[in-house]
């Protein structure tokens, strides 16, 4: 490669119906159990990679700050394996912006990862189809496999960087769901989904967790095909708990929630008891996403922004695939 070589891309971030929480192969990301999700229009980020022959080794911005060695070899690891599928050996520039908080529990890291696979991808000249960017893609975060595919998603386990991979199982037209993501908190956590993964074989609790995992999978499938809240609340709020139950009985523990947290899971139940088709599910930090209809939605926002502690209330609805940017 003897000029410069740029592309963007964009990406949606996900929420886990059925969780990730652990992995068979810690180097590839291969989980320990399968996941379904949905990506979240609205919310999105956006990535630039120019590989430029004259730098010496990779830079990361993030949100316009030059980032740390950490999170710079992160994204080195993926390149280098873009620059092996290419057979270059360019440094390249990072450029990424999140249009919404990063770090805290909103899947960050899973957007981040799948558009810079898109876009470390053309940069680079390859033309890798939908699965091997998911792949590519998982390599950087598990749950950006995830981002890749459009709308409702499962991700396979497989038990190999073949066949471990997510695809579409309904457009996001399926079902009128949203996302009201309530914020309580927007720090940057102190443990992130990475270190968390590695601790998950520490609790007693794990091995049941990833047992039961395809049962899970199956009553969730089952309820998002046949637009089924009442069964789609039971297990995503079922699942959310045992992954909790996990990372609170890990060595060390992980508690995520801040009081805030267990006050919106109340309010959410009485909202449901009251008759809305409203359910709540945590990923890996203090912040809830309560998954509703367009029916009930106006009225849990107005709700859920009362709650003591609550900052504000994003709203997204079920996003594409991530793709390369105009």
């Amino acid at each position: 490669m003897t000029a410069n070589n740029s592309a963007s891309a964009i990406a949606h971030p996900n929420i886990a119906f059925i969780k990730y929480w652990g992995n068979r192969d810690e180097a590839l990301r291969i989980p320990s159990n399968g996941s379904i999700s949905m990506n979240l229009d609205g919310l999105e980020t956006r990535t630039t990679v120019e590989f430029n022959p004259s730098l010496s080794k990779d830079a990361l911005f993030l949100n316009g700050k030059k980032s740390g060695v950490l999170a710079t070899e992160r994204v080195t690891a993926l390149l280098d394996r873009v620059r092996s599928l290419a057979s270059i050996t360019t440094r390249a520039r990072v450029t990424s912006e999140n249009n919404f908080p990063t770090g805290s529990g909103i899947a960050s890291s899973a957007s981040a990862f799948a558009a810079l696979a898109i876009a470390a991808s053309a940069a680079a000249g390859l033309e890798l189809d939908e699965s091997a960017l998911s792949r590519l893609a998982r390599t950087g975060s598990g749950s950006a496999s995830r981002s890749v595919p459009a709308g409702f998603v499962e991700w396979l386990p497989g038990k190999s960087d073949a066949n471990s991979y997510a695809l579409s199982i309904a457009p996001p037209n399926h079902w009128d769901l949203l996302d009201l993501i309530v914020i309580v908190s927007q720090g940057h956590k102190k443990t992130g989904s990475t270190g968390g993964h590695r601790l998950a074989s520490t609790s007693p609790l794990q091995t049941a967790r990833i047992s039961a995992a395809p049962a899970r999978l199956e009553e969730c499938r089952r309820a998002l095909l046949a637009r089924d809240f009442s069964a789609l609340a039971h297990i995503v709020e079922l699942d959310s708990n045992i992954m909790h139950a996990v990372m609170m009985t890990s060595t060390p523990p992980l508690f995520y929630w801040k009081p805030a947290t267990l006050a919106v899971i109340e309010r959410v139940t009485a909202l449901r008891a009251a008759g809305l088709d409203v359910c709540y599910t945590i990923d890996a930090g203090p912040n809830v996403h309560v998954i509703t209809t367009g029916a009930s939605a106006k009225r849990a926002r107005r709700e859920l922004l009362q709650v003591s502690g609550v900052i504000e209330v994003l709203t997204a609805r079920p996003g594409g695939p991530a793709r390369i940017a105009p």
